[in-house]
């Protein structure tokens, strides 16, 4: 097992192995996640936590958290959107970004155990979810943002979704080799939904006000070298404040921690270690004495919004975002394009 990655000035292994264990705390017996007790979960967030799972040496809790996704995935190879504590349905509705994803963490976990008999189980989901979302896309290749299970589908397509989706695909594509069962058709998706990330932003649903919209094609390699050098830096004053995090929304002072160590993830992406090492700081203040972190905090107040909220999803975000910094394992390198 790779050693337990740790940031000097930011957390230390210790620190990060706490916040491992807060994420094992959360899980259920049937292997699901929830965002804290009694909480609701969302599939693409437990796939987030499954990964931090695996960075921090926990491989058996993460396998759980993958097959409980298998055990609930419905018959065209999707998920709901929010499953209550009790594995009831909460929000029905069928986001692609959320389906992809289980590409990304099963990836990810191949390149953290190199567990092949783990892979080939998990393949068959893998590859029906990500035919399912191949079979909501737009004539001009893009992905719907989601449908209902009745079939009515939204009609718009999402930047940060899309981004997240054709990365997915790449990750789905290395993982269909690796079973010796190749998708080329997922890579050539894959860069129908690059070009229209650089050259066509007209076709998304305008999300400015989102940071996830800022950083995302960064972060996933959509746009990479000078594009996305440029990108980072023209939304710097918009989203940042200043010693203290990311906003999630431009025009609110609310700092997230998980939009904060994804942003660090992206400058990770451009090589810029020394900005992301800065901004994974900046969470410190959301840290909890249990390793858990809270969700957001309202400046100049310091107002904790969702009040008194901690998230799986928050402190997975940390978990990997020092992984990808220090590069400690080779799953890290998947947010390195």
């Amino acid at each position: 097992m790779s050693a337990i990655p740790a940031l000097d000035g930011v957390i230390t292994a210790e620190e990060l192995e706490m916040t491992a264990h807060h994420l094992a705390s959360l899980q259920l017996d049937d292997g699901m996640i929830p965002w804290f007790p009694g909480g609701h979960c969302d599939p693409w967030n437990h796939v987030e936590t499954a990964m931090a799972l695996d960075v921090a040496g926990l491989h058996k809790e993460a396998e759980h958290a993958y097959e409980w996704l298998a055990d609930v995935q419905r018959p065209d190879g999707s998920w709901h959107n929010y499953y209550a504590n009790d594995g009831s349905v909460e929000d029905s509705k069928l986001d692609t970004n959320v389906c992809a994803y289980i590409a990304t963490g099963v990836w990810h976990h191949w390149r953290s155990t190199w567990d092949r008999g783990f892979a080939d189980n998990m393949w068959p989901t893998v590859e029906r979810a990500l035919d399912f979302v191949l079979g909501l896309r737009r004539p001009d290749g893009l992905p719907l943002w989601a449908i209902e299970p009745d079939r009515r589908p939204w009609d718009y397509a999402l930047m940060t979704g899309t981004s997240s989706i054709q990365h997915a695909l790449r990750c789905g594509a290395h993982l269909a080799e690796a079973m010796n069962d190749p998708r080329p058709d997922w890579t050539e998706a894959a860069d129908e939904m690059i070009a229209a990330v650089r050259t066509q932003p007209k076709a998304f649903e305008p999300k400015k006000r989102w940071a996830m919209d800022w950083y995302y094609p960064v972060l996933t390699g959509a746009l990479r070298d000078h594009e996305a050098k440029a990108r980072m830096a023209d939304g710097w004053n918009t989203f940042v404040m200043e010693g203290l995090g990311i906003r999630c929304v431009s025009d609110e002072p609310w700092v997230t921690a998980s939009e904060t160590a994804e942003c660090a993830l992206a400058f990770a992406a451009i090589g810029d270690l020394s900005t992301a090492t800065d901004l994974l700081r900046w969470t410190r203040t959301h840290r909890r004495i249990d390793g858990s972190y809270w969700t957001g905090i309202v400046y100049p107040d310091h107002v904790l919004f969702p009040f008194e909220e901690h998230t799986s999803y928050t402190a997975a975000a940390v978990i990997l975002a020092v992984d990808a910094i220090t590069s400690t394992t080779q799953a890290s390198k998947l947010f390195i394009p």
